[in-house]
């Protein structure tokens, strides 16, 4: 249990910064779909997702690499100063292909020729943000969680700040988004970089740069699944025929909106993404200290139990309230948390919290993967993700618009979860209660899926969503924790 007070209280900093920064982060999303268009929101969306694209070969798989082998302290110096001088080399490179290549790729994210610095910027943002992995990857490794969590906040600050005055001050449009984000991405890349200039001492080693591609290569074609999970859906949206939009949703929407729509609501889904995310950054480092320990199966097993029930409590909450969550006003905006405009996508909600609450499981089955240094199982996974996302998204999009799409994520990131227990508990056998895991989804979806047939007939809406996350929240807890609280088996079958 002292172990596990580690990994809660390593998650805890993390999960502090990262909700901290996500919400002062998410005051954007009021601000931009209260004065951008939802074409326009959804050209922002489509630049993002070619970032997060990009950003998969940019990197490399380098910084799970430096928290495979910087673990050695030894040797960590080393490591740090090749694989930095590496990527700084790398990324000089792939910038000047994609200025080439721009005009092939601008209509791909709806850029004209007037809106030719946003594509810059995002070479720019691309590359500051790779020289930064590293560096943080550093400061988590060597459990600096209160120095990773004042970076990340300060680079949400810096990019918050510069959006309301660009915006609001100067009246700027969409230019204004990625103009706060490369500002931000440079000063904390210059930041961290003078934190971490000590880790410079070491020499260059090719056997240290020819052993960490090979542990994170396969990162290349995982993360590529990653991103076509992540963003391929707004494409597939983008391909919409008139009449296919026309069918589902009626007159007044084009590609662009229906995108702006999909990628408002899918800003919901940060609850759980936060989750997933806080707790990551802690599980990474924290399941490759305890590997070598004897207890490490069992105690891993305890971790999932304990995550799966803060993803049940927060798809819960979400998924519940979700009206009233929407509806909350944000003063000095005087706008909803998302624009009116955009509560058309909202029924998109549910389906990804839970899509993102497999990609938890995901991540808590990763361990065994790791500390077998089998990742090249990763790139099998997630291409199978990306496979079934493509299929679905064909299948479902031209019937069912931003649904479709949502339900395919879904799918996927259940495929990939499923997927990676296998091959996790062959190579280090864990002995996760995965039944338990599937119960308590499937009480979470039952509650969500009632509510509608009892708001209204019986209480309040507001009352109903109360009654009935108390009521689901019991049962989790019997389902989880039932030994602990006195109930046994057979109590639950009488």
């Amino acid at each position: 249990m002292k172990k596990l007070k580690e990994l809660f209280s390593d998650t805890l900093i993390y999960g502090i910064s990262s909700v901290f920064a996500r919400f002062i982060n998410y005051l954007l999303v009021p601000l931009y779909t209260g004065v951008f268009e939802s074409d326009q929101y959804g050209i922002v969306s489509l630049v993002y997702v070619a970032i997060v694209l990009l950003n998969i070969f940019f990197t490399m798989g380098m910084e799970s690499s430096y928290i495979r082998y910087g673990k050695d302290r030894e040797q960590a110096s080393g490591y740090f100063k090749t694989i930095q001088l590496f990527l700084f080399g790398a990324s000089v490179v792939l910038v000047g292909v994609l200025w080439i290549a721009e005009p092939l790729l601008s209509p791909l994210l709806s850029l004209g020729v007037d809106e030719h610095s946003i594509f810059l910027m995002m070479l720019g943002i691309l590359f500051f943000d790779t020289l930064s992995i590293v560096p943080f990857a550093e400061l988590r490794l060597t459990q600096r969680a209160w120095l990773f969590a004042f970076l990340r906040t300060g680079n949400v600050l810096i990019t918050i700040g510069l959006n309301l005055y660009l915006i609001l001050g100067l009246d700027y449009g969409i230019e204004a988004v990625f103009i706060s984000n490369l500002i931000a991405s440079g000063i904390t890349t210059v930041v961290i970089f003078m934190i971490t200039l000590p880790m410079f001492k070491g020499e260059w080693n090719k056997a240290y740069l020819q052993k960490a591609f090979s542990f994170g290569l396969p990162f290349i074609p995982a993360g590529l699944g990653y991103a076509i999970n992540e963003g391929l859906d707004r494409f597939f949206l983008k391909g919409m025929s008139n009449t296919e939009i026309l069918a589902i949703y009626g007159e007044g929407y084009s590609p662009e909106d229906i995108i702006g729509i999909y990628s408002a609501c899918y800003k919901l889904a940060v609850f759980m993404l936060l989750l997933v995310q806080m707790f990551r950054m802690a599980w990474q480092p924290f399941f490759m200290r305890q590997s070598e320990d004897k207890e490490a199966p069992n105690l891993f097993a305890q971790a999932f139990t304990f995550f799966n029930v803060a993803a049940a409590v927060v798809f819960l909450f979400v998924s519940l309230f979700l009206e009233q969550i929407v509806s909350i006003k944000v003063p000095f905006l005087d706008a909803y948390l998302i624009g009116e405009n955009y509560w058309a996508g909202l029924s998109i909600v549910p389906f990804l919290l839970m899509a993102y609450w497999f990609q938890g499981w995901y991540v808590n089955f990763s361990a065994g993967i790791f500390i077998a240094e089998k990742t090249k199982r990763l790139a099998q996974i997630t291409l199978s993700g990306a496979v079934v996302t493509i299929i679905a998204n064909f299948l479902l999009v031209p019937f069912y618009g931003m649904l479709g799409s949502a339900i395919a994520t879904l799918i996927s990131y259940l495929v990939m979860a499923m997927m990676i227990y296998r091959y996790s508990v062959s190579s280090f056998e864990v002995p996760y209660k995965l039944w338990q895991g599937f119960a308590v989804v499937g009480v979470t979806a039952i509650t969500v899926f009632v509510k509608p047939f009892l708001s209204d007939r019986f209480f309040s809406d507001i009352l109903t969503s109360i009654i009935l996350l108390i009521s689901a929240l019991f049962l989790i807890s019997i389902i989880s924790f039932g030994d602990r609280l006195g109930f046994r088996k057979a109590d639950l079958s009488s």
